[in-house]
């Protein structure tokens, strides 16, 4: 059985490694030049795959699809057969041009794309709104209160407004669960800027999105150009210009991966969950099976801290 750590402060258990499915939301609208479209089909087999392999928590957002995202997500877990109690869902609140008291609006909404399924973390996507952290909390204090949701995360919150975000709910009894940032092998800038420092005082998980930056980190794009080729254009853009800055990385990458009969991937997504203890947890996405099955496998072995230490010094 996988191990679970406790969640920031909050009752819920989750392993290490989540699953983040903004790619569900692939192939139309503001996506479709990021993210390939691909059926429900293979949705449920990436989510009967994660949670075979030990995950128990998924991550979507209003914003992703505009609910399409939440409303694939639920269908693969109901077609999966998958209970209420054996899963948990964390989706987000898009801020801006809104005020706090939207959460309370659309809390309704999120409940309806989820549905029969819990939303058990709920965040305020970015703290750009026309109302302050404080009233943010407040609104999701409301909905813990009135048992809509089960706990209240943040994502992209700077050290000033994680603290702020945490004193709010615990002046209503709470506190923060999560603090869903950009952090990865080659995205550290959090353990400089004070939000890493700020969830390790106030015991808030921080969750790593983009912890591969965007399959960067999977060596594949250094190994095969014509999968770059292939890859939308927004995205190939930006990793194409990094390629040759992070060649000496992925070297090192391989060499660890072969030691421990692993995948570049799983050995980035290992030092990202274990580096920092269990303060950092992250959601690798998936658009293929195979994607869902090799971050469950994260799941199974752990770098040493010789090794961890070796990244941490070649990819600074």
């Amino acid at each position: 059985m996988t191990e679970k750590r406790k969640l920031g402060n909050s009752n819920l258990h989750i392993s290490s490694i989540g699953l983040g499915v903004m790619q569900f939301a692939g192939g139309k609208g503001m996506f479709r030049t990021i993210f390939n479209h691909f059926g429900q089909e293979v949705k449920d087999r990436i989510v009967r795959a994660a949670l075979d392999g030990g995950i128990n928590w998924f991550d979507t957002a209003e914003i992703y699809g505009y609910g399409r995202s939440e409303k694939t997500l639920r269908d693969a877990l109901v077609n999966n057969q998958v209970r209420d109690e054996d899963v948990l869902i964390a989706s987000k609140w898009w801020p801006f041009p809104r005020f706090a008291n939207n959460i309370r609006r659309t809390a309704g909404k999120r409940l309806a794309n989820l549905s029969p399924y819990t939303l058990d973390l709920h965040q305020v996507h970015w703290p750009h709104s026309f109302s302050s952290p404080e009233a943010q909390m407040d609104a999701m204090a409301d909905l813990v209160e009135g048992g809509r949701i089960r706990a209240v995360g943040v994502s992209n919150f700077n050290e000033e407004y994680t603290y702020r975000a945490h004193n709010a709910l615990a002046k209503r009894g709470l506190g923060l669960a999560s603090n869903q940032v950009q952090f990865s092998l080659v995205h550290r800038e959090i353990e400089h800027n004070g939000v890493l420092k700020a969830a390790k005082e106030l015991g808030v998980t921080i969750i790593a999105w983009s912890p591969l930056a965007s399959g960067l980190l999977s060596g594949k794009f250094h190994k095969d150009q014509e999968i770059l080729a292939n890859t939308p254009a927004t995205r190939r853009r930006r990793l194409a210009a990094q390629l040759e800055r992070t060649q000496p990385l992925i070297e090192v990458l391989d060499e660890l991966a072969h030691r421990h009969d692993k995948s570049i991937t799983q050995v980035v997504l290992n030092w990202t969950i274990h580096f920092h203890g269990d303060t950092v947890a992250a959601i690798p996405g998936a658009s293929q099976v195979k994607h869902a099955r090799e971050a469950a496998g994260v799941l199974d072995f752990r770098l040493t801290d010789a090794e961890m230490a070796k990244l941490d010094e070649i990819s600074r």
